[in-house]
């Protein structure tokens, strides 16, 4: 979901100022971090909606296990996170290979709140479309979710709390053309949390969906290439009459917003709310 790459497309619609995770406002004096002790998993940690969230839930006093394949990338982040001023919790690199299921697994066993946030993307015609990146798009997306949740349930379970959040997308509510692996994993996703969801109320876990439309992070960046070359037009025309045109919102969404959602979900305000998909989609489902 994508990149600052301001040269493309319409300036964005007047909004109010956006909070950064290093402006997020922490508890009020004397007060504990809301998830001061608790310890998170974020995949895809090294950029975009993933370092947001980690960043964010690290704020709210978590301790995050921060994953991705892009070991440079989670350096970064430490040292970012390590600038902070006062950051309540902190930040712990993990490279970690989605495609590998069983590490995949593993790294979840003991965590409080995992969020399922790495993804990739084509944009292919189906007839065009590579067999194996299908394959390898439905198991970084699909398959590495489902068991990172198995690994982390147990745990939660035990303690009678657990928060499973998974970055899903419109695209998890609404199809496009070209999309194939990407819109059949992101449907798929939305089944696994409802399952979770049924599965854990019992044990006070919930689990949960978020469903932004297009963010600013490298991989839409990316997206508005594939979609420009498949329909033969500009990378401007593809923000503005494709990526945009449905959305009564007329601009990106940044990582930040998508990171506050995640926080309050993991939160104890939102302990009543599991097996939902919260749109964050300036309005494409409201057609």
């Amino acid at each position: 979901m994508c990149a600052a790459h301001t040269s493309v497309g319409p300036p964005p619609a007047p909004s109010l100022p956006l909070m950064s995770a290093s402006t997020t406002p922490g508890p009020a004096a004397g007060a504990a971090p809301a998830l001061s002790g608790r310890t998170a998993l974020v995949t895809g940690a090294a950029g975009g909606i993933g370092r947001a969230c980690t960043l964010r839930l690290a704020a709210a006093g978590a301790t995050v296990l921060a994953s991705d394949q892009d070991a440079e990338g989670l350096a970064a982040l430490a040292a970012r996170a390590e600038k902070e001023p006062g950051l309540p919790g902190r930040v712990e690199p993990r490279v970690l290979d989605l495609t590998d299921l069983d590490a995949a697994e593993r790294a979840a066993a003991g965590i409080d709140i995992l969020v399922n946030n790495a993804g990739l993307q084509l944009v292919r015609p189906i007839e065009e479309f590579p067999p194996e990146v299908f394959s390898r798009v439905l198991t970084v997306m699909l398959e590495a979710p489902f068991r990172l949740v198995r690994g982390a349930l147990p745990h939660m379970y035990a303690q009678g709390w657990g928060r499973i959040v998974n970055i899903s997308s419109v695209h998890g509510l609404r199809a496009s053309a070209y999309k194939a692996a990407y819109v059949t994993a992101k449907h798929g996703l939305e089944g696994l949390s409802k399952v979770v969801a049924l599965e854990g109320a019992a044990h006070g876990v919930t689990s949960n969906c978020v469903n932004p439309a297009y963010v600013r992070t490298p991989l839409v960046e990316r997206q508005i290439a594939d979609q420009a070359a498949a329909h033969g037009i500009s990378p401007e025309r593809v923000v503005s009459e494709i990526m945009l045109a449905d959305s009564a919102v007329k601009r990106l969404i940044e990582p930040e917003e998508v990171a506050e959602a995640v926080a309050y979900l993991c939160g104890p305000d939102a302990s009543f709310i599991t097996g939902a998909s919260l749109a964050m989609d300036g309005g494409w489902t409201a057609h």
